[in-house]
């Protein structure tokens, strides 16, 4: 039987759309890439695969296997396999600069960045040519979940860090990327969830506890870093994570959904942020996107079709019925 096989190298994630996949009969079946063995010669089964191979699966011991996924999802693609989140999609989950390339490309922008592939002398150099005296941001170019964002409300702050930074905190592509910090009215940033290439809601995300966002009830907020500065330093009794009702505006909405189109991805969460002027500017494409259950119950969707697992069984299920159709 044909089935939709869930690529993935963290089992930790997959309870609440094993739930929901579940919920609708949805034959499944994973295909954990920690590690793996495959025979090149022979042809991959039946079915759909889903991609959610994770820029952070080298911080839970998995050094390789991004590179390894790149290499089945080419067998797969060489056997004419149904791929939801295909190559294109993991090449830019695994590096922000061509994230950025890409979202620039369909109209969209992203905060001032500049890349530093060096000594950490380098990245202090780059830092005040461009920054000086500051905020400004430091980030690995492949990182995941906000792992390694760190804020610094001068270069001098910058320079203490760098000072005492341990080698493993180093990027694992070797890249870093400076960026412009940008001031928002509060202290939040907006995640654009789209499954089909569609939107399906949007979640406001408070930042005053960090810059680890990852939305799923089992990411820890122990190795984020709080962001400097009086308005990130205020203590907040409310969600972090809260759906918007309103959703997000049609022009944004459209812009997004064309370059998830342009390139060629299915799932993703879109983080952006506002500045002072209302402008939004994207930081960041996770294509392994999770769903918040809390904050997906309090709004009404947990368990529906309109929730973020529903939504994506519901998809799946609709590719893999159209590859039962083309197989018959």
């Amino acid at each position: 039987m044909t089935k939709v096989h869930v690529i993935h190298e963290n089992p930790l994630w997959l309870p609440p759309l094993a739930e929901a996949f579940d919920r609708i009969g949805l034959a499944w079946a994973e295909l954990d890439l920690s590690r793996g063995t495959f025979d090149l010669s022979a042809t991959p089964p039946e079915g759909v695969y889903y991609n959610r191979m994770s820029a952070s699966s080298h911080t839970r011991g998995h050094r390789y296997s991004a590179e390894l996924t790149a290499a089945v999802l080419a067998w797969l693609k060489r056997h004419g396999r149904r791929i939801v989140n295909g190559p294109s999609a993991l090449d830019l989950e695994i590096n922000k600069v061509r994230q950025y390339a890409a979202l620039e490309a369909a109209g969209l922008s992203v905060p001032r960045t500049i890349m530093v592939q060096d000594e950490l002398s380098a990245v202090l150099d780059a830092a005040r040519q461009h920054f000086a005296p500051g905020p400004l941001i430091l980030k690995p170019n492949r990182g995941g979940k906000g792992l390694g964002v760190r804020l610094f409300s001068s270069v001098d702050a910058l320079e203490t860090h760098l000072a005492a930074a341990p080698a493993d905190e180093a990027p694992v592509d070797g890249i870093w990327l400076l960026q412009d910090y940008i001031r928002a009215p509060q202290p939040v940033i907006t995640r654009a969830e789209f499954v089909g290439g569609r939107f399906v809601y949007a979640v406001e995300v408070d930042t005053t506890a960090g810059f680890e966002l990852c939305p799923a009830d089992v990411c820890a907020v122990g190795d984020a870093v709080c962001p400097v500065g009086t308005e990130a330093m205020a203590t907040t009794q409310a969600p972090r994570f809260t759906i918007l009702k309103g959703g997000i505006e049609p022009a944004l909405k459209s812009l997004l959904e064309n370059f998830l189109a342009q390139s060629g991805i299915d799932v993703a969460g879109i983080e952006f942020i506002r500045d002072l002027e209302g402008r939004a500017l994207v930081y960041d494409v996770n294509t392994n996107t999770n769903y918040n259950a809390s904050a997906e119950e309090v709004a009404g969707l947990a368990g529906t079709p309109r929730s973020g697992p529903g939504a994506l069984a519901a998809f799946l299920a609709s590719e893999l019925a159209s590859t039962r159709q083309l197989a018959a």
